[in-house]
């Protein structure tokens, strides 16, 4: 009975996000809890969609701010194009350490801090007097926010999904083409009418609402305090200590009536009502000191095996770095990313050097990506969801298409070939909604956070280094042809070990 009363006290800390990560045998019991795939679940799918638009679209949309950062500061387009491209690369790259944040704090409090965090670095920015500020305040305080509230949205939509969990995916990660367009047309107006310093001070406050988003983020797990899907509170039982120590004192008063005779009768009663009060007194003090020291124990647990999974799981025996698909795929993930941010950084510029400036002021060729991007990951989530269909062979198919697009890019001088080609790589990457789907399907959905983790990291140094390298080429050769050539093989070779791999993992016995 004492083994059960334990197991209860302690699993109630189930509310901050251990939900999977504890025992595997857990697993069986939350299978058929109500809210997987329905119920709230699609309150997850919603927040994790708005976390999209708040961070990945808002990154995007970024292109406004540069240019008045230009015109602000005057420094030089390639150091200024440093303080996007760090905010992006930060949020994507501190993955694995937001991993340590989920296991030890779960995904509600780890978002809501991000949230918290991200906000004080737009509104800090407002502030920048020069461009060197904006690397603390923007690139590296606010992308770091960005990313510990990032990574529990896909973590979260993962936990609550099981048969349609391409489609949730899909369906949340549109958030970035919506944000996208969203996101630019009001930086844009707030920047005409406010001026960029006020600009960065509203979105620093509707950046708050990723703290929102974080609230609604509530643990699947069974027996939690108030936070759990069912939100009832477990029963408390009385600790054995107090009941120790009742005992204890119920052994004292034995004592004093022994001491005590007839004679003495008299003069204790008098004193009765003052030893009640100090009895209470000190009874509420011990208590208050044993809840303080069993807060401190449990929050002591709680970091201890927080910090023992997370360290576990990246250097332990049981390390993610030992499972050789995950490795080739890590490999992959290093050069997948810049083939998508690329064309879209570069793309307005290579636009001016074809002289289609006109047509391109028309419809962008960017909003092309955007807009099909959207329709890619919808339509891919739901493909991959169909039962006679292998999601990993939609994801190989998607990846196969944007390499192929990426290699023939170069070779469009048109406004209408460009935007065919646009429009493929816009679908084709679309896979990005598959990728937290094929990484639990490699490391399991206990290790899904530290993994996931790992490849957005991948992903940010990417994302980080990939347009630098770009424009690098283009100082070289005075064409963009190389580098999209070059980006182009460096992801279809590392991509061929990843497939080998991975087909393997997906199809021995």
């Amino acid at each position: 009975m004492e083994r059960g009363t334990s197991w209860k006290m302690y699993t109630s800390h189930e509310d901050i996000g251990y939900d999977f990560e504890d025992d595997p045998k857990d697993k069986k019991t939350l299978k058929p809890h109500p809210d997987i795939d329905g119920g709230w679940a699609w309150v997850m799918v919603l927040s994790s969609f708005f976390v999209h638009i708040l961070i990945m679209g808002s990154q995007m949309a970024l292109g406004v701010l540069n240019v008045e950062w230009l015109e602000e500061f005057h420094q030089s387009r390639g150091l200024t194009a440093w303080v996007s491209s760090l905010s992006m690369g930060v949020t994507l790259i501190v993955g694995p350490f937001i991993g340590l944040f989920i296991n030890t704090c779960g995904c509600r409090r780890t978002a809501i801090i991000g949230g918290l965090l991200n906000s004080l670095g737009w509104v800090l920015s407002a502030y920048a007097v020069n461009v060197y500020y904006l690397f603390i305040t923007f690139g590296l305080a606010a992308g770091f926010g960005s990313g510990m509230a990032y990574l529990p949205a896909v973590v979260m939509v993962g936990r609550y999904f099981q048969k349609r969990r391409a489609l949730a995916q899909g369906l949340s990660t549109t958030g970035t083409g919506f944000g996208t367009f969203l996101m630019t047309v009001l930086l844009k107006y707030l920047c005409a009418e406010y001026g960029w310093r006020n600009a960065m001070f509203i979105q620093g406050a509707v950046s708050l609402n990723l703290c929102v988003c974080g609230a609604l983020m509530r643990p699947l797990s069974p027996g939690m305090d108030g936070d759990g899907p069912e939100g009832k509170a477990p029963h408390h039982v009385l600790p054995a200590h107090s009941t120790e120590s009742i005992r204890s004192s119920g052994q004292l008063r034995d004592a004093e009536e022994k001491r005590g005779g007839p004679g003495t009768e008299d003069s204790s009663l008098g004193d009765a009502p003052a030893q009640a009060c100090q009895e209470k007194a000190a009874h509420r003090k011990d208590m208050c000191a044993f809840r303080l020291l069993k807060t401190v124990s449990q929050l002591t647990m709680r970091v201890r095996k927080g910090f023992w999974d997370w360290y576990s799981g990246y250097f332990g025996t049981a390390s993610l770095f030992t499972n050789r698909m995950f490795v080739a795929f890590i490999f992959w993930a290093l050069f997948a990313y810049s083939s998508f941010v690329i064309p879209f950084i570069h793309l307005p510029e290579i636009v001016n050097l074809y002289n289609l400036s006109e047509q391109n002021d028309v419809f962008p060729l960017t909003s092309i990506i955007a807009i099909v991007h959207i329709f890619g990951k919808v339509v891919l989530g739901i493909v991959a969801d169909l039962p006679c269909i292998s999601v990993w062979n939609v994801f190989l198919m998607a990846n196969f298409t944007l390499v192929l697009s990426i290699f023939i890019l170069p070779l469009m001088h048109t406004y209408a070939g460009l935007a065919v080609i646009c429009a493929l790589i816009g679908f084709s990457s679309g896979y990005f909604s598959l990728m937290p789907v094929v990484t639990e399907d490699l490391v399991g959905i206990e290790h899904l956070a530290n993994a996931y983790g790992i490849i957005i990291c991948a992903n940010g140094i990417s994302a980080l280094l990939g347009p630098p390298f770009a424009g690098w080429i283009y100082d070289i050769t005075q064409k963009y042809d190389f580098s999209f050539y070059i980006s182009g093989l460096l992801y279809m070779l590392s991509g061929k070990e990843s497939t080998c791999q991975c087909r393997r993992h997906r199809f021995d016995p």
